[in-house]
């Protein structure tokens, strides 16, 4: 399960979706024996997960009573404090750096010279809210890591900014950036309607940055038109 916002309904949701599962397997007479549910919850928004990861959180429970509840837990993924040394594929190892780099606004921490695919600097981008800032830097398959994430730290230098990334940014051109979500919905979705290409169009730049944040989670245009309505 993907978030790129903090949900405290997520215990309760995983519980949800987990018990729906074992429900349908055991209603299908060709399980012999139920298939074990592991969902993990991987999260990629810029603030601190601060809400519930088991169900016992939500609830004060008298001490004597805490060996008689049924508790349930998430396992919880946060893309900003994982460990990278410990991810074997290489081009993985270094979509998760550029993401962290990306929200830390360490970019001269990632020295190495090391080739990373194209297609997942600007997916990391995408996930940290700073899309525009790679526009000018985006050539070919693959791109030297240290020398991309140097040239995006000197754009932030030059408008001002001394480090970080500003997630829902007012800046920039508002037509290239309709113009890239629409591209980025089009390959995810396939064509779109005149509504939802409309409704882009004459969004503001903070809609479109909330859109361009949660674009992982979406699945259909009517997702689209319900987070920036």
């Amino acid at each position: 399960e993907h978030q790129s916002s903090i949900d405290e309904t997520m215990v309760i949701r995983c519980g949800i979706y987990e018990m729906l599962e074992y429900l349908k397997q055991v209603e299908n007479k060709e399980y012999k024996r139920l298939v074990p549910q592991i969902m993990v919850a991987f999260y990629t928004g810029p603030k601190k997960w601060n809400v519930p990861v088991k169900l016992s959180d939500y609830f004060e429970i008298p001490e004597e009573l805490k060996k008689y509840f049924n508790d349930w837990k998430i396992i919880l993924v946060d893309v900003k404090e994982m460990d990278t040394s410990k991810i074997k594929d290489e081009q993985t190892r270094y979509f998760i750096e550029a993401i962290q780099a990306m929200y830390k606004g360490d970019y001269i921490k990632l020295h190495q010279k090391r080739k990373m695919n194209t297609n997942n600097l600007i997916y990391a981008a995408i996930i940290t809210g700073s899309l525009d800032m790679i526009k000018d830097i985006v050539e070919g398959d693959e791109m030297d890591m240290c020398e991309g994430m140097e040239r995006m730290a000197e754009g932030f230098r030059s408008e001002g900014r001394e480090e970080g990334i500003l997630v829902g940014r007012n800046e920039g051109k508002l037509e290239e950036k309709q113009n890239t979500l629409l591209m980025q919905l089009r390959c995810k979705l396939g064509d779109l309607s005149k509504e939802t290409e409309n409704t882009i169009r004459s969004s503001t730049m903070e809609k479109l940055n909330k859109l361009t944040v949660s674009i992982f989670d979406i699945q259909s245009e009517n997702d689209v038109l319900k987070l920036i309505h």
